[in-house]
């Protein structure tokens, strides 16, 4: 795993490739994969968290259009973190994230492919997925196809 050390300055530093980084250095390396660890250069805290959230807060500062969270939706956010019993709001957010990347993924697979499928297909077959995944979430028996499979 990378090791970014940040400095009282501010500055990141990349110690596998012996030089500063920025944030937008860092987004790279989250859409390349490249698993890394942001952590303090004095004490070794982990600020991993806190860097990839500032690099969310200057992606959307960036553009306008492209906005993921809304006032609405971060002063909910805001609320879950006031409540007595918080919701589980993380495993949500990581499942339902997860599931909308493969799902896009899959799209760009079958469009590469030609579409061996019609497009009315392959919205039934994201329909599915998309139901099977919020019963199975919420912990309803889903009833479809397949299930007797994974038994």
């Amino acid at each position: 795993m990378r090791v970014i050390r940040k400095y009282a300055n501010r500055r990141l530093y990349d110690t596998e490739q012996s030089r500063y980084v920025t944030l937008e250095d860092l987004r790279h390396l989250v859409l390349e994969d490249v698993p890394f660890r942001v952590e303090d250069a004095k004490s070794g805290e982990d600020l991993t968290r806190t860097i990839l959230l500032s690099i969310i807060i200057e992606q959307e500062q960036a553009d306008g259009d492209a906005e993921v969270f809304s006032n609405d939706l971060l002063a909910q956010f805001i609320r879950v973190y006031d409540m007595a019993q918080p919701l589980p709001l993380a495993r949500y957010l990581e499942q339902g994230t997860r599931l909308m990347m493969e799902q896009q993924q899959r799209m760009q697979d079958q469009w590469q492919q030609a579409m061996r499928h019609s497009p009315m297909e392959l919205m039934r077959e994201l329909a599915e997925e998309n139901m099977r995944f919020w019963q199975q979430t919420i912990g309803q028996p889903t009833g479809g196809k397949g299930d007797d499979e994974k038994k």
